[in-house]
């Protein structure tokens, strides 16, 4: 219903691996499941799987496993809640990424972050706090790797002297 011609989807699909950092083919297959366009005011919670784009102005939160792109023209007063978020738009709020936060220039942040990974562009403007947590599936602790390293191998006597 809402497809766009070849041409365009195409377009769209650049525009978004751009933001990714992509080729474009991570992009295809993640399509753009929904879209808040240019002029378009929304107040409310989304909660959505997939990838959405906002490109309007959004009052409220939002709360996804998935990915959010935030436009170059959006606003947001949200608390957001996603496993992904590239922004090059203006947010206010405090954001909680379960995988990383892209900050695109000219992208303004205020607010809190917290993610296991997160990086900003050169002419990005950010006031607030970062908290890099870690990912739920990550290596070993810094603890369990030493006593890793620390115990025998196998077949192995320890000889102390």
């Amino acid at each position: 219903m809402w497809k766009k011609d070849k041409a365009d989807n195409d377009d769209a699909d650049q525009q978004t691996a751009d933001e990714n950092g992509q080729d474009g083919t991570a992009a295809q297959a993640e399509d753009v499941i929904a879209f808040v366009g240019k002029g378009v005011e929304f107040k409310g919670i989304i909660t959505y799987n997939g990838t959405v784009r906002i490109d309007g102005q959004l009052d409220g939160e939002i709360h996804t496993d998935g990915t959010l792109l935030v436009g170059e023209d959006a606003v947001l007063t949200a608390k957001v809640s996603a496993g992904t978020v590239i922004s090059k738009g203006k947010i206010t709020g405090d954001i909680s990424a379960k995988e990383k936060v892209r900050l695109l220039s000219p992208a303004i942040l205020n607010g809190s972050v917290k993610a296991p990974t997160i990086s900003m562009e050169e002419g990005v403007l950010f006031n607030g706090s970062i908290e890099m947590a870690r990912a739920e599936v990550r290596e070993l602790s810094r603890e369990a790797a030493v006593r890793a390293a620390n115990a025998p191998a196998s077949g192995m006597k320890r000889v102390t002297g």
